[in-house]
């Protein structure tokens, strides 16, 4: 059975009629999210993921949700999987207090971001939060914390920041297309590489 990203009643709020493109991990990667959501949580009670994932884009494109689904399936035929490596537990700081796993910039992350972004750019589908290949940096959200005030964030940010020195990694070979409506959140798994 399917274990979803995002499942209280808030953040599914928060999400309605977005669509997102992203990597699940599974196993050697999943494995120390988890273990570092558990470390984080214990640390402070907020707001986070459901389930460790990967966000290679973000879309608002409600009314054209097939079609968008047409033009993912279309550029994942051409893609190859993709290798994830857990680098570092990281933050992204205020305002937005988010602890991450940070991934490597591994060649078939970057390539796989990269044409994406190529595909894009003769399209008019209205992403989120887009940035340039160069910029992004690849990660799994572990907890939400912009609802704490700076001296406990910083506390918090300071705890959970590390290095991963055994470098847990994986290879992913589908992505899921997920999308929020009606206060629920929908998926479809996407093979990489198959026409």
């Amino acid at each position: 059975m399917r274990r979803p990203f995002m499942d209280t009643p808030a953040q599914l709020a928060s999400l309605e009629g977005q669509q997102y493109l992203v990597l699940r991990p599974t196993t050697a990667v999943a494995d120390v999210y988890r273990s570092e959501q558990a470390a984080a949580l214990g640390r402070a009670d907020v707001p986070h993921p459901h389930t460790g994932h990967v966000t290679l884009r973000g879309f608002a494109e409600p009314e054209r949700r097939e079609e968008l689904s047409a033009f993912l399936h279309e550029w994942a035929a051409g893609q190859r999987p993709i290798d994830v490596v857990a680098e570092a537990v990281d933050a992204f700081p205020a305002p937005w207090q988010i602890v991450i796993v940070r991934l490597a910039r591994s060649a078939s992350i970057t390539a796989a971001y990269s044409s994406l972004s190529t595909a894009l750019t003769s399209t008019d589908f209205r992403r989120l939060d887009e940035r340039p290949t160069e910029e992004w940096t690849f990660h799994l959200s572990v907890i939400y914390a912009k609802s704490l005030a700076s001296a406990v964030w910083t506390e918090l940010r300071n705890k959970s920041r590390r290095s991963l020195s055994s470098r847990p990694a994986e290879r992913i070979s589908q992505v899921e297309f997920v999308w929020y409506e009606d206060g629920v959140e929908h998926a479809e798994i996407i093979p990489l590489g198959v026409r």
